[in-house]
């Protein structure tokens, strides 16, 4: 069995979430490495001992340099269901942003207005409201190291690279994003950003689900505590 079994943060008839590792990729693209997407079908065709194709339904995503907690259903009632309540930010997500330098607000709530460059696949802050879409992030502080500062970030909107580029308008981009502005680069090319904590009602069940994702066990992180 590939090693997804190991990274399962929840599991139930209706819904997996599995802690993605950074430089893992969610979806298939031009590289040809293999998705986490297909590897979650691989651990559920085999578990189960499946036949044939196996459902398995994408919820939502990170990005490549980026590792946590991603939602995979098992049936197309719970995708639907689970689709729904991302339009309607009836999922919380929480991340750990680690920043370069100290912080001088030590909680705020930051609105910009974003624009996609697709070219470029980047974002950028726009002065004009009617240009861009509206973000919303509101960040703590939870750590602090000599060079860096941890922070929570819980996001209100859910713009392309939302949190790399918020955080890097107000003068401190993540760890490693040379992207959006990092001095320099992490050893093996990931962002040291984390999706941390999602919380939601179950689609089916209608229980309280609330998974935390450990953070990766390299890097940085191995500096900051689990229980910040």
């Amino acid at each position: 069995m590939n090693d997804i079994a190991t990274r399962i943060l929840f599991e139930d008839n209706h819904l997996v979430i599995v802690n993605k590792l950074p430089g893992e990729i969610v979806q298939g693209d031009k590289t040809g490495d293999v998705p986490l997407v297909e590897k979650v079908r691989a651990y559920l065709k085999e578990r189960y001992r499946k036949p044939g194709n196996v459902f398995c339904g994408l919820v939502h995503r990170i990005d490549r340099p980026v590792s946590g907690a991603v939602i995979f259903a098992k049936t197309s009632k719970a995708l639907t269901r689970m689709n729904a309540m991302l339009q309607t930010r009836a999922i919380k997500k929480i991340y750990w942003a680690v920043i370069e330098g100290n912080i001088t607000e030590p909680e705020q709530r930051l609105i910009h207005f974003l624009k996609k460059n697709e070219k470029l696949n980047k974002s950028f802050p726009v002065a004009d409201e009617k240009a861009g879409q509206r973000a919303e992030l509101h960040y703590k502080t939870i750590f602090q190291l000599d060079n860096y500062t941890v922070l929570e970030v819980e996001l209100m909107t859910g713009r392309h690279h939302q949190i790399r580029v918020q955080l890097a308008a107000i003068g401190h981009p993540i760890k490693g994003d040379l992207k959006y502005g990092a001095a320099r680069s992490n050893e093996d090319h990931s962002i040291s950003l984390h999706a941390r904590k999602v919380e939601f009602i179950h689609p089916v069940s209608k229980e309280t689900i609330s998974v935390i994702a450990p953070t990766p066990l390299q890097g940085i992180w191995k500096h900051i505590p689990q229980n910040c």
